[in-house]
């Protein structure tokens, strides 16, 4: 386990405009590598502090962001990540994703960003949904109690595209 001491962050991001909106913000998070699984969730962060409600659908490997026995331990791979720089033959070296998961979770930590769980409370907190994936939950033999608990419910696609009627839509 990685301690860095940084600031607490705030619970609700505030951007400085308290215009309503009627904008919504709809994001499917398919992936749950560590560096796959932050993007969704800034964005839906970033939302919310600007008034937009937000909902994010995990689905496939995206639920291991919200499982629990999962969503403490994502990992950072250099195989098959080209964007690294790295010669791929590194990546599949013993011990490297455990090297460079501690080290991404050092410079996620440095940069005072919190980790995935303080994420997701902050978009729950902020007034964000969370749900996952009825087919992906099925296939995966998953049910609610193994997720993170402010989870709302496990529905269909077209459950959520219903709930997101109107939305701009993200797909990580």
């Amino acid at each position: 386990m990685i301690t860095v001491e940084r600031p607490v962050p705030s619970v609700v991001p505030d951007f400085g405009d308290t215009t309503p909106t009627t904008r919504k913000l709809a994001i499917i998070c398919s992936k749950g590598a560590l560096d796959m699984a932050y993007p969704g969730l800034i964005l839906a962060n970033a939302a919310l502090g600007e008034g937009v409600e937000t909902h994010l659908f995990f689905t496939f490997w995206g639920f291991d962001i919200i499982t629990k026995a999962r969503m403490d331990h994502l990992k950072f791979t250099l195989l098959g990540n080209t964007a690294t720089h790295v010669p791929q033959g590194f990546g599949g070296l013993p011990g490297m994703t455990a090297m460079t998961t501690h080290q991404m979770k050092k410079q996620i930590a440095e940069a005072g960003v919190p980790d995935i769980r303080e994420m997701l409370g902050q978009i729950v907190d902020s007034g964000g949904h969370l749900w996952g994936c009825r087919m992906s939950a099925d296939m995966m033999h998953i049910d609610e109690q193994d997720l993170y608990e402010p989870v709302e419910g496990i529905i269909s696609a077209a459950d959520f595209i219903e709930k997101t009627e109107g939305a701009q839509l993200l797909f990580i």
